[in-house]
């Protein structure tokens, strides 16, 4: 199985990650959440490793534009149908699943 990571163009820590692999000439695919959102089973994945909430980025600007910080929501379907507002990035190999820059983790990839 080839590396996969789910971010933005913009996040810096996407480009990290991104950096770590190009520079050991590890080949990764990238998903941009800007253009597509995970599917419900790519989802469910993620979630054996993590929390539904750690997943929100509640610090991000998009979040704060659209004032969710006063709305009640569904987690799951939010993010689902704004995949912008996920936390980046979100790395998955074959043996798990990581949620953003962790560079000892990294290395154990």
């Amino acid at each position: 199985m080839i590396i996969q990571i789910f971010g933005r163009k913009n996040c810096n820590d996407t480009k990290k990650v991104q950096r770590f692999f190009k520079e050991r000439g590890i080949k990764f695919q990238f998903i941009d959440f800007s253009e597509k959102a995970p599917s419900k089973k790519e989802f469910e994945n993620f979630l054996k490793y993590y929390n539904i909430e750690e997943f929100l980025d509640i610090n991000g600007n998009e979040f704060k534009k659209r004032n969710l910080q006063y709305h009640v929501f569904d987690t799951k379907e939010l993010l689902l149908e704004n995949p912008i507002l996920f936390k980046t990035p979100i790395i998955r190999w074959e043996k798990g699943v990581l949620l953003g820059y962790n560079l000892e983790i990294l290395k154990k990839i």
